[in-house]
């Protein structure tokens, strides 16, 4: 007789275990770290950076009292505010344009380095606003008050910080600049160094949106009618451009061309917006 074949699946042809939503999944890849960073930031500003930035507002405060601890605190926050972007576009470099080489893109035909966001004096002029904040706190905690006004000392300081602002903001946008030929160091060529790259630029924004949230401390009103609802929402959406795209231009030249990334840059920062827009001081009438 004919063997009768059965009809039940073995238990090898059964799945093991649950699939991930490729959607989520998806998020974790290195062509969505913009994408990643713009959720992280959201959540940070909806339940964490409230309370970091109090911590610097406490510390800023006894900075104010010319507390040696306070502007050493201050110091080390803006010098790494200056070098993580510099470290972040070193270790992510080769990898970045690895990636636009699979895929036969150029920057040119993309169009991302248009606009006078991606110039180059825009980023020079940022940095060198955070080098004089360098000068001032690390320079009084060395040097003290005495020191910087030595024009020996001051003079030498300023100078430095001009020379490397410059190789800084050089070392940035060469990330823009295909390699000629393979890095020397094997940890650049291997995928941990595009992950510390990683991390670089999320401490980057961190500290930036600390700054960012440092105005929700302030009193402000609420407005007084629609004009200057929507005047203060025009103003609000061009400072958190400003504050929100120096720290994130390395993911931007990757995601610039994606309708989305435009959108979610703005949910990023929009519980800030939204906590400047109605205002923060609850004794101010308002409509």
């Amino acid at each position: 007789m004919p063997t009768r074949k059965s009809s039940s699946k073995t238990v090898a042809d059964k799945p093991s275990g649950k699939r991930t939503d490729p959607r989520f999944a998806s998020l974790f890849a290195s062509t969505n770290r913009g994408l990643l960073l713009d959720v992280v930031v959201f959540i940070l500003n909806v339940f964490l950076m409230r309370f970091l930035t109090r911590q610097v507002r406490n510390l800023f405060s006894q900075f104010s009292l010319e507390e040696p601890l306070a502007q050493l605190g201050v110091g080390l926050t803006l010098t790494a505010m200056w070098i993580l972007p510099v470290a972040a576009a070193v270790l992510k470099r080769w990898h970045y344009h690895q990636r636009l080489k699979a895929r036969a893109i150029t920057l040119e035909s993309s169009g991302m380095l248009a606009g006078c966001l991606f110039n180059p004096v825009f980023y020079f002029c940022l940095n060198l606003v955070i080098s004089a904040g360098i000068n001032a706190s690390l320079g009084q905690f060395v040097f003290g008050d005495k020191g910087l006004d030595n024009g020996a000392v001051f003079v030498p300081l300023v100078f430095a910080s001009l020379i490397l602002t410059i190789v800084q903001t050089y070392l940035i946008y060469r990330y823009f600049s295909p390699p000629k030929k393979p890095p020397a160091s094997e940890f650049l060529r291997s995928p941990k160094s595009e992950l510390w790259g990683d991390v670089c630029i999320f401490l980057n924004m961190i500290l930036f949106q600390v700054g960012w949230n440092l105005l929700t401390f302030n009193s402000v009103g609420r407005p007084a009618d629609i004009t200057e609802f929507f005047g203060r929402l025009l103003v609000l959406c061009f400072l958190a451009l400003l504050l929100y795209f120096p720290p994130r231009m390395l993911y931007l030249a990757e995601d610039f061309g994606r309708r989305r990334t435009w959108l979610t840059m703005l949910i990023a920062n929009s519980p800030v917006i939204l906590r400047l827009l109605i205002g923060t001081s609850r004794s101010t009438p308002g409509w």
